[in-house]
């Protein structure tokens, strides 16, 4: 699904959000994370990734907020991609979530209030609570692939990982 006949995705938000934990009990922190690959490997490693209040080395895919404890009002990570000013290298990107492992195993189902939207402009292109992947530790939520003319694709991609962040990072372009 694009979401032009014409133009394609060009510049895309990824906001996250979910509930602090209980008091008293360690904070919960989910990570937006997206990862980039070359024509050359379009599955295998990623080329680059964006992640724990990082950029791309271009400017085109920045984490813009990054919460380690779910506080706040309104989001507590954002990340914008503005695909259409990406490389020409790039063929594909993939978005995925993880959960953070230091205080022992989390999942998606134990952390109350958490969602993901994927945006352009006002035009929501998905939305996930996470209760599909509820017994998951990772999750990927969208694929934006570059398609033979040269604009950008964008699939919903839920899909959940029991895995490390590290481990994650390496299995989420996996098709």
């Amino acid at each position: 699904m694009s979401s032009s006949l014409n133009r394609g995705v060009e510049k895309v938000e990824v906001t996250l959000k979910w509930d602090p934990s209980p008091l008293g009990r360690p904070p919960h922190d989910l990570d937006i994370v997206a990862a980039t690959y070359t024509a050359d490997t379009p599955s295998d490693r990623p080329a680059y990734l964006v992640h724990f209040d990082s950029r791309s080395p271009d400017g085109t895919i920045i984490l813009e907020r990054e919460s380690r404890t779910g506080q706040g009002f309104g989001s507590d990570e954002v990340m914008t991609l503005e695909l259409d000013r990406l490389s020409s290298d790039y063929v594909r990107v993939v978005v995925g979530v993880v959960i953070q492992q230091r205080e022992g195993r989390r999942t998606f189902g134990d952390i109350s209030g958490s969602s993901v939207r994927v945006l352009e402009g006002l035009a929501e292109l998905t939305t996930s609570d996470f209760t599909d992947v509820a017994a998951a530790t990772a999750a990927t939520i969208a694929e934006f692939s570059r398609n033979e003319s040269g604009t950008w694709d964008f699939r919903p991609s839920i899909r959940g990982f029991d895995a490390d962040p590290q481990e994650f990072t390496e299995q989420m372009g996996a098709v």
